[in-house]
């Protein structure tokens, strides 16, 4: 984007401070339209055909319940144990195993193609949109000017707007038929925009790319991408671990090889040491030291790589696991739904760099840097150092629970 318009853009976004929040519609809908304005002016800037600008972009409108999912998003809020709990359904087991069965020379032809075997593309097909029951009913080009005119994210889907009118262009995509998620992802396994240009694929040999209606298109498109990321073999597996485990040393930025796991006595569910492989991995506990436990492997972080939540990416692995026979958690899940509040979160982050940790930018998410920061100052209160901010630990560092 040219530095120019980035400023206009800026200068639109910051003073209308969030449309969700404005008094009324009619204010909306006019800081809106000056930012879609801006918006055209960058589409023809980049070269963009006037006929598409005119009939694909400037008809968009303003879509307030955008907003509202943005700040609401399940990976901020449920726990992991609820998250897990609703994507790994017996109904989504039962249905992804028919799904597996109903298409043998397609999972074939993209493990021989591809590298990746059927189960895990059975995994995001259902996680992403329930084997194509939910394809999402939102207008794609009004949902991406929407967050592109809201400040929090503006740059990334400013990109993926102008992607997507070039997707309009170049694959002759009916912008009245493009319709998806709240966030601009399309088809069974919700490409965004970009991804859609970089990875999409003929799966089906007809001519055309159809990620809406056509299977084959879409689970080759996604098998593409994960190549693309790098996919390698399997993606990890739960665990048992000692009670005298260092927690310390959790977390996806730890890695260290088996031959160290084992030492340190963690064990498979059936009680057996972990194998003695050449491979790297890392201990993760999302609900902390009273909950299940995991080993991943570095194909765990393609799995992130496509959905930067760790509970996705847990969920994909689970899943995929239960579709071809295994059983459930080995260590059962805590009853606990929510997660703590942003709110708490924020207060923590706060309170972390009070004491001389780094969580990163305070944000109020409870990501890699502030389990890590939670983890240091843990262990240098000889505390379980599992980076876990449960009422106890919340509670030692002073910080209050939010309800908001």
């Amino acid at each position: 984007m040219h530095q120019s318009l980035i400023g206009v853009l800026m200068l639109l976004l910051v003073v209308p401070a969030g449309f969700a929040q404005q008094e009324g519609v009619e204010s909306a809908a006019t800081g809106f339209a000056a930012c879609r304005a801006a918006l055209a002016d960058e589409a023809r800037s980049r070269g963009i055909p006037a006929r598409i600008v005119d009939e694909a972009l400037m008809p968009v409108e303003f879509q307030p319940r955008v907003i509202e999912l943005d700040r609401a998003q399940p990976e901020f809020r449920q726990s992991f144990a609820a998250y897990l709990r609703a994507r790994v359904s017996a109904a989504r087991i039962n249905t992804g195993r028919l799904m597996l069965a109903s298409y043998p020379e397609l999972w074939a032809r993209l493990l021989a193609e591809y590298g990746v075997p059927g189960r895990y593309l059975v995994a995001f097909w259902g996680l992403e949109t329930n084997y194509g029951g939910f394809l999402g009913g939102m207008p794609t080009l009004d949902v991406l000017a929407t967050l592109a005119c809201d400040d929090r994210r503006s740059s990334f889907f400013t990109e993926q707007l102008m992607t997507a009118l070039g997707l309009v262009d170049t694959e002759r995509l009916d912008p009245d038929t493009m319709r998806g998620s709240w966030a601009g992802a399309m088809g069974h396994t919700q490409f965004m925009p970009s991804t859609w240009r970089e990875h999409a694929v003929d799966g089906d040999d007809d001519g055309r790319i159809d990620l809406w209606r056509s299977i084959p298109d879409a689970m080759a498109s996604a098998a593409n991408y994960l190549a693309g990321l790098g996919w390698q073999h399997g993606w990890g597996r739960e665990v048992r671990l000692p009670d005298d485990f260092p927690y310390a040393r959790t977390g996806l930025d730890q890695r260290y090889p088996l031959s160290l796991w084992r030492a340190l006595g963690v064990r498979t569910t059936a009680g057996e040491l972990v194998p003695d492989l050449d491979l790297e991995g890392s201990v993760l506990v999302p609900m902390g030291h009273r909950g299940p436990a995991f080993l991943v492997y570095p194909n765990f972080e393609v799995i992130v790589a496509w959905n930067r939540s760790q509970s996705y990416a847990l969920s994909v692995g689970h899943l995929a696991d239960r579709i071809v026979g295994a059983g459930p958690l080995a260590a059962g899940l805590p009853a606990i739904d929510r997660a703590p509040a942003r709110g708490t979160i924020l207060a923590l982050q706060q309170r972390l760099i009070e004491l001389g940790h780094d969580p990163g930018e305070p944000d109020g998410l409870m990501g890699p840097a502030t389990r890590a920061a939670l983890r240091d100052w843990q262990d240098a209160q000889g505390r379980i150092a599992d980076g876990y901010p449960d009422p106890d630990t919340l509670d030692a560092l002073g910080v209050a629970a939010s309800g908001a």
